[in-house]
């Protein structure tokens, strides 16, 4: 399930975000966070299942796009369909107020999940 991130999840916020290749540096992680904190367009939710394995953050553009900007799940519990959850939870959120899209660094991955959703449907 997703929960909204809050200041007492950080280290282990930090730490799913730092394997995403360009939050490797930990200043410009400390500056994501720190955005994620402040910025009342940036949105970082955790999904939690006994402990929490993943991390999804969307920016919001213009009252129009919700923009996934981040996407990570923790290397051990990957491949097992929680990436596709995350996405799929912030497809169901968002869809109704904004048009939900990737970056260009979640792209790739975006594309994925909303290709094995299709395959699902026919």
């Amino acid at each position: 399930m997703l929960i909204r991130y809050k200041k007492n999840l950080e280290k282990i916020a930090m730490g799913l975000l730092s394997f995403m290749p360009e939050e490797k540096d930990v200043k410009k992680l400390q500056q994501t966070i720190k955005e994620y904190e402040s910025n009342p367009d940036w949105h970082l939710f955790l999904w939690k299942e006994e402990d929490i394995l993943g991390a999804i953050g969307i920016r919001v553009e213009d009252d129009i796009n919700a923009v996934v900007q981040h996407i990570s799940v923790n290397p051990s519990h990957r491949n097992s369909g929680i990436g596709k959850k995350m996405v799929d939870e912030i497809n169901n959120m968002y869809k109704n107020k904004y048009a939900v899209c990737p970056d260009d660094m979640t792209q790739q991955f975006y594309n994925k999940c909303s290709d094995s959703e299709q395959e699902n449907d026919n």
